[in-house]
């Protein structure tokens, strides 16, 4: 599975185009106070983990859901071809079989 983060589209279609725009809108609507750079690193990077306080603030400000932040590809990932066992069995051990060998 692939997230895509959407943020910069989401707030194009609400006619938001600038990091202050959305900074405003976030203390506005939202009650969240970032920093010009935090926003702007919203804006312009897929983060690896968003705390749910700023996605729910983002969504309140933009008046969007979080499926409008994000596009999930939910589509199966190959695994690699695991290597096939082989056919011809592997002469025992005494370790193998967990005790000493008869002497011969």
């Amino acid at each position: 599975m692939r997230i895509k983060w959407r943020l910069r589209m989401a707030a194009a279609q609400r006619e938001v185009w600038t990091g202050a725009q959305l900074r405003r809108l976030l203390s506005e609507k939202a009650g969240l106070e970032m920093s010009s750079a935090s926003v702007s690193v919203l804006l312009t990077r897929e983060p690896a983990q968003v705390k749910l306080s700023t996605l729910l603030a983002l969504c309140t400000a933009l008046e969007c859901t979080p499926n409008d932040l994000f596009e999930i590809d939910t589509t199966p990932v190959e695994q690699p071809a695991r290597p096939v066992a082989s056919a011809t069995p592997k002469p025992a051990t005494a370790a193998g079989r967990g005790r000493s060998m008869p002497p011969l």
